[in-house]
């Protein structure tokens, strides 16, 4: 299956073109760059250079895989936004892929794993994997509480150099401060590569281009529309 991955989720922006035939994944085109910003400028030009470099165009595409949070709330608007009008234009599906599952098929090959994003305020978002299976769902953490679950993890796992604890993501730092017997990938986004099988495996029915939010918005509804008239408090 040829796909087009496109992640714009944390600090990296990425479109890459890759044949993925089960654990056999082959680039054929990749344009990233670390950003934080300025998606919206990039990401079609890197898309249409990573297509043509692949060669076939945007109609040898079976599939686009799209990473849909947690992350920036802008970064992630303009990836699914591109994702979604390219997968119309072309007629193909698009499925939308987890941040923490990306980076935890970064580190494909470590038997205990822990993705963790910084969330700032004091929080991480984070999943643990053990042999591959899922301990548990994706969450927002208080890094003291991530921390002693990492602590935890480590307790239960062998210590033998492969089968150390691996923190994966921009909250790994942050988290693993302190702690013994782990690895830390201190990854600005997901390797484009791990992607590809993500997208050609997801069942595009339980995992559609939707964001993926783990807390609540910042931001608030106003209370009261444009021009209308402050309500005096007594």
């Amino acid at each position: 299956m040829r796909v087009l991955v496109i992640d714009t989720a944390l600090g990296l922006c990425t479109a890459g073109v890759f044949e993925a035939d089960g654990d056999d994944v082959r680039a054929l085109g990749v344009r990233s760059e670390s950003m934080t910003r300025g998606h919206s400028e990039r990401l079609a030009g890197m898309a249409r250079d990573a297509v043509a470099e692949a060669g076939g165009g945007f109609q040898a595409l079976d599939r686009i895989g799209v990473t849909v949070g947690p992350g920036s709330f802008t970064g992630l608007r303009v990836g699914l936004a591109f994702a979604q009008g390219l997968g119309a234009a072309l007629g193909i599906r698009v499925v939308g892929l987890s941040s923490l599952d990306a980076l935890k098929a970064s580190v494909e090959q470590a038997q205990t794993v822990v993705a963790l994003i910084d969330a700032r305020r004091g929080q991480v978002y984070g999943r643990a994997w053990r042999a591959g299976v899922a301990v548990g769902p994706a969450e927002a953490w208080a890094v003291d509480d991530a921390r002693a679950f990492v602590a935890e993890l480590e307790t239960n796992a062998p210590l033998a150099a492969d089968n150390r604890v691996h923190l994966v993501g921009s909250g790994a730092a942050l988290v693993g401060e302190g702690l013994g017997h782990v690895v830390i990938h201190s990854l600005e986004g997901p390797d484009p590569a791990a992607l590809a099988p993500l997208t050609a495996a997801a069942d595009p029915q339980a995992h559609p281009p939707r964001p993926l939010y783990l807390r609540a918005p910042d931001a608030t509804p106003p209370t009261r529309l444009p021009g209308q008239a402050r309500v005096a408090r007594l």
